[in-house]
């Protein structure tokens, strides 16, 4: 036979490939080697079924592994060597994937369970289908000295395991036992305390105290969930007073609390071990302040030993929150976690093992059949998206999307590697380490943008890092209007092709930089990849106050009451209600002076302030959000389990040569329904079925006039459950495909991948 090179591509680094390889080797009599480079796996070939062996290669990878392309070339050398060998990583460009943090598998599970295992309860143990990846790596090609394991020289039984093919750690890069491992500890005011880390831990937590917990891509803040005064205590300390907390559990546990689906429970044990969002049932009382006003609660399973351990040692659920103050980023070093959360928590468990960037924990629920995610981080970044058919070719780009939920995107090789989730960039901690992650990306996956691509508003930070980005590396600024990022991102996910026919594009959405002046949020747009036209959108009101509306839902209310029906007539409806009464304390003739000026009050179209302005009609935060997203959250939840009896009805309208969706019906059928007291779930539930039923309509119509091929979906309020599972229901059967997202968020942290693809598009035209 003639020798053969063959390259594979995908995730194939640190998911236990090369071990697959050697074993597929001496099954097809392959002579040869494997190796990692910065391209991925290659392997030569010297004798053997190669056919059949490159057909096995594909059949039944690792667990982790996602093989993109397998390419075989001559080697042009064709002298048989004896055996198959894994040789030395080859340290070249880095044009290969990293792959995502793995939870715990079930064989390490079993192991640290074992009395009669080496590794039994020990926190770090892990294998080639488990364990850190992304969190401890630091260069690429992935091998043990490119990771913060460097550090910890294995001793002779953990080399005798890494080195033996028969073995499930045969070149597991972070293995690890009691004996040359990591260590665990529990401390308090900087001193160790004497004993098993973890039996004291749940000996704390058990008493109502709140813990630091180092884990793989951060500290955690931890307490017992049926402590009601131990959860209110960290609320307290943590500076966050209503936003919900993620809670850990195990399966069975889960199930006494919460309905879960199949693949609701799939997800909960996929690799990713994200939080899954489940509906609260069960009647086992668990503390009333881990959601406030919320019909759902964030699950996941303990995904590392750790975890697994002190739930365990604990047997009860853990709320398990980011360590870090409300709106700063996440604690990653044990001096960083001493110095900022040693003043509010009780004890620390750490570790020794550092970690290489902040991860927090993926957030994901089950909407229509499918899954959304909602924040990507842990577990799922940076596993490459294809770029869909005709941008591959497209030069590399570097996007840095917008100013909440922000993260980044790279293209090269038909890939983009969206980043993890990097925190609202209004903070200026995030800011710094926003910055932080945009070099830490260019530099571990070696890449240099030829175009670099940012939102139009000017004052966005990342705006202005991208702008910065660029002058400095002296390429092209794409600046990319932000609705039609979301819709791109939306169509790109998909995999719409670049000569595909325009799509109609729907984003609901907060607030969005508008290229005539006003303030974007609900959108229909005619839409390519290249360019877009606006053709409809809601029917635009004063932002009353400016940013003071974005946190203060009582002047969305208002100024949408005075567009629909005029304040007089509107608080006259009102009649003596509690609503009536709130409003009466608030400088309600100021704000309308400011609207009629238009002082400090740009219009919006905004869904979300939409929402925000009905979640305050039904009392719900109507003075102040504690948090993003509450009154609609809250809003979503009145409406659970509700079938509604009909929906409110809303109008369209012409405007210049442009329709608007106007809520003006929708307003006076909600006063009326609370002047008679309909039950404030009965409301929701008519709003909800109103505004999707008004967007399906007026979506199918618009795609009919401009010929689309399909209606997409996008933007923060498609988060909403609720709503996404009506439009969807709405549109089905409307003839044309649905572009919705599943794996890249809705909401701006899906923003930077859908301004690459547009501006991949702007530069093949």
């Amino acid at each position: 036979m003639a020798a053969e090179k063959i390259r594979v591509r995908g995730q194939v680094q640190g998911v236990g490939f090369r071990p697959f390889v050697w074993r597929l080797a001496a099954e097809f009599g392959i002579s040869g080697d494997v190796r990692n480079d910065g391209e991925g796996v290659l392997i030569r070939a010297f004798a053997g079924d190669v056919d059949g062996f490159v057909a096995a290669l594909g059949k039944e990878p690792p667990p982790l592994a996602r093989i993109d392309s397998i390419a075989r070339a001559p080697l042009g050398d064709n002298v048989i060597r004896p055996g198959f060998s894994i040789v030395e990583t080859d340290r070249s460009e880095a044009r290969t994937g990293a792959t995502p943090d793995a939870a715990m598998c079930p064989a390490c599970r079993a192991e640290i369970l074992d009395p009669g295992e080496r590794r039994h309860r020990y926190a770090f143990a892990n294998c080639t289908h488990c364990g850190p990846r992304f969190s401890i790596l630091k260069e690429i090609p992935y091998d043990r000295a490119s990771t913060t394991m460097r550090g910890f020289e294995m001793c002779p039984a953990c080399r005798a395991e890494y080195e033996d093919p028969a073995d499930r750690r045969f070149h597991a890069q972070p293995i690890a036992c009691p004996d040359c491992g990591p260590r665990l500890w529990l401390e308090r005011d900087g001193a160790e305390i004497d004993g098993d880390a973890i039996v004291e831990a749940a000996r704390l937590l058990r008493a109502g105290k709140i813990l630091g917990i180092k884990g793989i891509g951060g500290f955690h803040l931890a307490c017992d969930a049926a402590n009601e005064d131990a959860v209110r205590l960290l609320r307290e300390r943590k500076r966050r007073p209503k936003k919900p907390f993620a809670l850990m559990a195990d399966v069975g546990a889960i199930r006494r609390h919460a309905r879960v689906s199949p693949a609701e429970e799939a997800l909960l044990n996929d690799p990713a071990a994200p939080i899954v969002l489940l509906g609260k049932a069960g009647d086992i009382p668990l503390a009333a302040a881990l959601a406030p006003g919320l019909s759902v609660l964030g699950w996941m399973l303990p995904y590392t030993p750790l975890h697994a351990l002190l739930m365990e040692a604990v047997g009860a659920p853990l709320v398990m929150t980011s360590g870090n103050r409300s709106g700063e980023p996440q604690a990653i070093g044990n001096d960083e976690a001493r110095g900022k959360l040693g003043p509010f928590i009780d004890a620390f468990l750490m570790h020794d093992r550092p970690i290489a960037r902040r991860l927090d924990d993926s957030v994901v629920r089950i909407v229509a059949g499918d899954i959304r995610l909602l924040r990507r981080a842990r577990g799922y970044a940076p596993a490459p998206l294809d770029l869909p058919p005709g941008l591959k070719s497209a030069p590399p780009v570097a996007a840095y999307g917008g100013e909440l939920k922000s993260a980044l995107c790279l293209t090269r090789d038909g890939k983009a590697i969206l980043s993890h989730h990097l925190g609202d960039l209004e903070d200026a901690l995030s800011y710094e380490e926003f910055q932080k992650a945009a070099k830490d990306y260019s530099r571990l996956f070696d890449h240099s943008p030829e175009i670099v691509a940012a939102d139009l508003h000017p004052d966005y930070r990342s705006t202005q890092f991208a702008e910065g980005e660029a002058e400095r590396l002296g390429v092209p600024l794409t600046r990319v209007q932000h609705h039609h990022a979301h819709i791109a991102s939306a169509m790109a996910e998909n995999g719409w092709p670049l000569d595909g026919a325009p799509v109609l594009g729907v984003a609901l959405d907060g607030l969005g930089y508008g290229p005539d002046g006003t303030v974007w949020g609900g959108e229909f747009l005619a839409a390519t990849y290249a360019d877009y036209r606006r053709l409809a959108s809601l029917k635009p009101v004063p932002l009353a106050g400016g940013d003071a509306a974005n946190r203060e839902p009582w002047r969305n209310l208002v100024a949408q009451l005075e567009a629909a029906m005029g304040w007089d007539v509107a608080a006259e409806r009102l009649g003596k209600s509690a609503l009536s009464d709130l409003l009466a304390a608030k400088p309600v003739e100021n704000l309308r002076t400011l609207m009629q000026r238009r002082l400090n009050s740009p219009l919006t179209s905004s869904a979300g302030r939409l929402f925000d302005a009905v979640g305050a009609a039904l009392g719900l935060a109507v003075d102040r959000l504690t948090y993003e997203g509450e009154a609609a959250m809250e809003l979503e939840a009145l409406a659970a389990g509700i079938s509604p009896d009909r929906a409110y009805p809303f109008a369209v309208v012409a405007a210049e040569d442009i329709r608007r969706l106007d809520p003006a019906p929708m307003w006076d059928a909600l006063l009326t329904d609370l002047a008679d007291s309909v039950a404030l779930g009965q409301i929701s539930a008519r709003f909800h079925l109103g505004l999707a039923r008004a967007t399906a309509h007026l979506a199918q119509k618009l795609a009919g006039e401009i010929s689309a091929g399909a209606i997409a979906l996008s933007g923060g309020v498609f988060q909403n459950a609720l709503l996404l599972r009506l439009v969807l229901e709405e549109l089905d059967g409307c003839g044309l495909p649905v572009l919705a997202q599943r794996e890249v968020p809705a909401n701006d942290g899906g923003l930077a991948f859908g301004q690459v693809a547009v501006a991949a598009a702007r530069a093949l035209r």
